[in-house]
């Protein structure tokens, strides 16, 4: 199809429900301990029954692993560990065949070390892809050329001998970046991105999106001073969180690529980009990134992927966005393979069954498109690695203050009475183990129970498809609250009252004065909450939806 030629697409991402999957702890087919393509195959008719629009799946290409997937050896086939291409064609016909898109994770800002560009880039200083990664001569007394660090510790440049210089690695050392100034990587991966459009997947999910320029000045970055634990990109024990990034991610040279993505996807119908933004300003980047329409569809950042959940945080955190969203979409996620589990971030070592479920109802009233990750339907608790079994480099780096993302990563839970929980490999997979503790959460379990956590997802989910003003409506913030955050979406005359009192105390909150009687809305399965003499009065995390006549 001709670059030229837009494509019809329906928008069905705009408002839409993703499910995102980590492809080694989803199921594994073959019982070699890993979770893989057959596997996930497999067990697609859960994610349908549940009432997602769509999958994400987590990086199943070629790889070293050393960052399990995120460190790409070949953008272009399968690890062996994952299976095959034409299991995956299996599994994109199984979804499209359940109504399900899917989007793919492609890592653009760095490759592994592996990856026959960074092998012909670092062998000298004149081969064809000498300029395909970032280069920088050392400082006269031999240190790195700049402060810049590293996400996971340490510098972000490593030493290499061959050409006496150094290289740039925003992740681990195995993680060289590529350099975006030079036209010729842009088109390598836009040629490879057009490669997976063509075998019909839906879309892309674009990792540390922010990440793919860096200042070609190689400037210092300025010092941020002690941090106070609010960079929502990095713990507070991470000296990256001392540093504001102003030169090594975020850089207005993005914009124009971003441009050429969406030209490319544009060529394609019905598909859409969701980026990943890590950065302490992420909601106005959002905006910024997806404003237009000639840019991303959609982006995410880290604002509700904290431990702070607030009726007074939250709020802040919409009005923001809000107030410098323009046309721009955001997609919200309250957890992902890189963040502690939301019951146990949000609800600690107890968390009250009713914060679960306001947590979802919360999440799927927001102007936007919403991001689920496997096992947040069960209410799954983050898990307990033992520092002998942690795989995580980034948590093995950081032990003790920062443990790593290993514990939002264990097999998720099929089977109550399976000794493997149901995962397919037996006694213990082959990289993280099993967490007993999740048995009660299992997908079988849940199932028999008609009042879970499970069933309770697929019927706000179901019922949220048949509410114009959720899926696309804009959004109009009430007063800030202490306990309370409520809000209005609204989509020509239909209005519907959306609040969430995210304490464990009781609350009442007095209706606006002129507002309409609510009516509450009980089909959706939201419960703890009433209207009293004018006012909303809540139970302990309770939540209501209500239309405004």
């Amino acid at each position: 199809m001709s670059s030229r030629i837009k494509a019809p697409n329906s928008g069905w991402w705009r408002g839409g429900v993703i499910y995102q999957i980590y492809p080694r702890s989803f199921q594994d087919g073959n019982g070699d301990g890993i979770g893989d393509l057959p596997g996930i195959t497999a067990r697609l008719a859960h994610v349908a029954e549940l009432g997602a629009d769509a999958i994400w799946l987590s990086p199943f290409f070629k790889s070293p692993m050393k960052d399990f997937g995120y460190d790409v050896s070949d953008y272009h086939d399968v690890d062996p560990i994952f299976g095959t291409l034409a299991d995956f064609k299996a599994l994109l016909k199984r979804a499209h065949e359940l109504g399900l898109k899917v989007i793919i994770d492609k890592v653009l800002s760095h490759t592994s070390d592996q990856h026959r560009w960074f092998q012909e880039s670092c062998a000298d200083r004149a081969n064809p892809k000498a300029d395909w990664y970032v280069w920088a001569d050392a400082r006269q007394d031999g240190t790195p050329p700049n402060n810049w660090l590293s996400v996971f510790g340490g510098s972000a440049w490593q030493w290499d001998t061959r050409r006496c210089q150094y290289f740039l690695h925003n992740f681990l050392a195995s993680q060289p970046d590529l350099n975006f100034h030079t036209p010729a990587v842009q088109d390598a991966l836009l040629d490879m991105m057009r490669f997976w459009l063509e075998l019909g997947v839906d879309g892309f999910r674009l990792d540390a999106i922010n990440f793919c320029f860096h200042d070609a000045q190689l400037r210092d970055n300025p010092g941020g001073g002690q941090p106070d634990g609010s960079d929502p990109t990095a713990p507070a024990s991470n000296p990256y969180s001392w540093q504001l990034h102003q030169y090594d991610k975020s850089r207005p040279e993005a914009l124009d690529f971003l441009r050429r993505v969406r030209a490319l996807t544009d060529e394609y119908p019905d598909t859409t980009t969701v980026g990943e933004i890590g950065d302490r300003n992420g909601a106005a980047m959002v905006a910024q990134y997806t404003d237009g329409g000639d840019k991303l569809h959609m982006a995410y950042c880290f604002d509700l992927l904290s431990s702070e959940h607030s009726a007074r945080y939250l709020h802040d955190v919409l009005d923001k966005f809000e107030r410098v969203a323009g046309s721009g979409w955001p997609s919200w996620a309250l957890s992902n393979h890189d963040s502690v589990r939301l019951a146990t971030r949000w609800g600690g070592s107890q968390p009250p069954a009713a914060l679960l479920r306001l947590a979802p109802a919360l999440q799927l009233s927001l102007r936007g498109t919403s991001c689920i990750y496997q096992g947040e339907e069960l209410g799954l608790p983050e898990s307990e690695v033992a520092y002998e079994d942690m795989q995580d480099p980034y948590g093995i780096a950081m032990w003790p203050e920062f443990k790593g993302r290993d514990g939002c990563r264990t097999p998720m839970a099929w089977d109550s009475k399976a000794a493997d929980l149901g995962f397919g490999s037996g006694e213990q997979p082959a990289w993280l183990p099993l967490d007993d503790a999740h048995r009660p959460y299992a997908v079988d379990r849940q199932q028999a129970q008609s009042g879970s956590l499970l069933h309770y997802y697929r019927k706000l989910l179901h019922w949220r498809r048949g509410q114009p003003a959720l899926l696309h409506g804009e959004m109009d913030l009430w007063p800030v609250h202490d306990q309370v955050l409520a809000y209005v979406r609204r989509q020509g005359n239909e209005r519907v009252l959306c609040a969430f009192n995210l304490s464990d105390r009781p609350a009442t909150l007095p209706l606006p004065t002129g507002t309409a009687v609510p009516r509450l809305l009980g089909e959706s399965g939201v419960t703890g909450a009433r209207v009293s003499a004018g006012a909303l009065v809540f139970d302990p995390w309770g939540a209501l939806f209500a239309r405004l006549d």
